[in-house]
């Protein structure tokens, strides 16, 4: 019998020819990876004869003459410079220093210069795959460690907590000799730069200190318009002396301001001043940080790269009070920090006195502060943390919904609707739900109590409240003063502690008569909170007459505190120390 006929299938067709194409590729990579290498060693041979040849016209030059232009050791070499080498274009940067040998015989108080280092990089800016060559040596005079006329700048770089920041760029700037200096150089690893043979000029060199991601610091000149006594003026160089200067940099900040109000509401387009507390003059101060600026519409201004300092921070819109703020003013700012501030704040109604109750050790506001202020025969009293929201007007649909029997019509009154005889319908009691109020967030919030005005009513009429209060919006469990929904609050007073961790209340206010000629009345609802944007530690009093006033603020585990305020026409402020028991 015959063996039936063999045959190449499709797939047998295709795996050969993905065989054939993995082998030809892994040859093409080879071919090109050896390809590279080879034209790398080529770029690479011509970068270092082209650094060759520059180290070798320098041992060429008169000692004197090796330096960069512009830089110290000034003298003949260009900084930054390009040159051909092989068929090559690559860009020559040139660094020189006077070194001070700290084994031989000079005193390390008034080094002189044994010898320069030089150091070119060379890189090839069209090159593909190209690393930098680097290449230094040293160059020394034919009598090492002559006495010289020049002296010597030591520039230490130091950050907030007094260790060495390396890698700090310096640049120095001295117009005034001859040739002009404009050196850029890096600080070593231990945050410090060592100029040797630097020309004498008196208070002639300026020093920047900058770092990406750090703040910066400089010299300033004598006299200036703005700054005529800088603390840290322009270097003096005199004949072999060292000028030991020092500069504090450190990585800076994010820091965020918002105006909104204690509901955590936006209040966009608030002009405020900003100032820290460092200063780079005296007689008069000079401010190394001064601004005034404003929040945009949504109530936001971002300082991405601030300076660690101590910030004071003034409100310039006299329409407004604040109410507080979130930390206290003035705020002190770390290093590599992320830090927000609130200005709370709310129409002005002055007089006004703001009352902070701190704790006398750490200056931390003090919560549920009981604050009374008196003045003759006016007494008021607040709490700390505590802020209210509330309605007096319901006409024009503000609310969520009622049964029909609410009257609304009449701003600032809500009473039962009589029916077509003028009398008031006694068998049921009618309801409104008000509409949703929100604090902002739910975190570490809390609904204290709910009150309302009048408190009397009309023989044979009631009125009762119930609240709830979620997260979400949208879940309204209506509950009385245990905490169900079988009671009502038929008297001012605190709310439940179930409450507490919500954002968003609503109230259902009941009216009942049993006389079908008189109806109760509601002219307002108050409820007291503390929420995300209530100030810690703080309360306003507004709308005062002028005069002194006593403060007394007392508090669990402190003993109590006095003080005095005088108010006048305007808004001001007063802390009351407490100690702790």
């Amino acid at each position: 019998m015959q063996s039936p006929r063999k045959g190449t299938t499709l797939i047998d067709l295709l795996m050969s020819i993905a065989i054939i194409a993995l082998i030809f590729g892994g040859v093409y990579l080879v071919y090109f990876s050896i390809e590279t290498a080879v034209a790398n060693v080529g770029v690479r041979t011509a970068a270092v004869a082209a650094i060759g040849n520059e180290i070798e016209m320098a041992r060429n030059l008169p000692y004197g003459s090796v330096g960069t232009v512009g830089g110290i050791p000034t003298g003949v070499i260009p900084q930054v410079q390009s040159v051909t080498q092989g068929g090559y274009g690559f860009t020559l940067q040139t660094t020189v220093l006077n070194i001070h040998d700290p084994y031989d015989a000079s005193p390390s108080s008034s080094p002189v210069a044994d010898y320069k280092l030089l150091d070119i990089t060379a890189s090839c800016p069209l090159c593909q795959n190209f690393a930098p060559v680097e290449i230094a040596t040293t160059i020394a005079p034919s009598l090492l460690a002559q006495g010289t006329v020049y002296g010597s700048i030591f520039i230490n770089v130091i950050d907030a907590s007094g260790l060495p920041v390396p890698t700090a760029t310096v640049e120095v700037v001295n117009a005034s000799v001859t040739p002009s200096i404009d050196l850029t150089d890096l600080t070593n690893a231990s945050g410090v730069l060592k100029l040797i043979g630097v020309p004498t000029s008196t208070q002639g060199y300026q020093i920047f200190v900058t770092k990406p991601g750090y703040s910066s610091a400089q010299t300033y000149p004598l006299g200036a318009a703005g700054n005529p006594n800088p603390i840290q003026p322009d270097i003096t160089v005199a004949s072999q002396t060292v000028s030991n200067v020092t500069f504090a940099i450190d990585r800076v900040s994010a820091f965020t301001v918002a105006t909104e109000d204690d509901r955590c509401n936006p209040i966009g387009n608030e002009t405020f001043g900003m100032s820290g507390s460092k200063l780079i003059g005296t007689n008069p101060n000079v401010l190394k940080f001064s601004t005034t600026t404003a929040t945009d519409a949504s109530g936001t201004a971002s300082f991405p790269d601030t300076e660690w300092d101590t910030y004071t921070l003034a409100l310039n819109d006299p329409s407004k009070n604040i109410e507080g703020t979130i930390p206290f003013d003035p705020i002190t700012i770390n290093p590599s920090s992320s830090v927000n501030f609130q200005f709370i704040l709310q129409p002005a109604v002055n007089p006004a006195l703001l009352v902070t109750a701190a704790d006398a050790a750490t200056g931390a506001g003090i919560p549920d502060a009981a604050v009374t202020i008196t003045n003759g025969g006016t007494q008021m009293a607040q709490t700390t943390d505590h802020a209210a929201f509330g309605q007096s007007d319901w006409s024009g649909g503000q609310y969520v919904s009622q049964d029909g029997g609410i009257d609304t019509a009449t701003p600032g009154m809500l009473t039962m609707l009589a029916n077509a005889s003028g009398t008031y319908q006694t068998t049921t009691a009618d309801w409104l739900i008000s509409d949703t109020f929100d604090i902002g967030s739910g975190a570490s919030s809390s609904f204290n109590a709910i009150s309302w005005s009048p408190v009397a009513q009309p023989s044979g009429t009631s009125l009762s409240f119930q609240v709830a209060a979620n997260n979400d919006g949208a879940t309204w469990n209506f509950v009385g003063p245990d905490g169900t929904g079988n009671t009502y609050f038929t008297t001012s007073s605190t709310l439940p502690a179930s409450l507490a961790g919500n954002r968003y209340l609503r109230y259902k206010v009941y009216m009942r008569t049993a006389d079908q000629n008189v109806t109760p009345s509601l002219n307002s609802v108050s409820v007291d909170f503390t929420g995300p944007c209530v100030p810690p530690g703080q309360t306003l009093f507004d709308g005062l007459t002028t005069g002194t006033y006593s403060i007394t603020a007392t508090a669990p585990n402190y003993a109590t505190a006095t003080g005095t305020a005088v108010v006048n026409g305007g808004y001001q402020s007063a802390t009351i120390s407490m100690t702790r028991q």
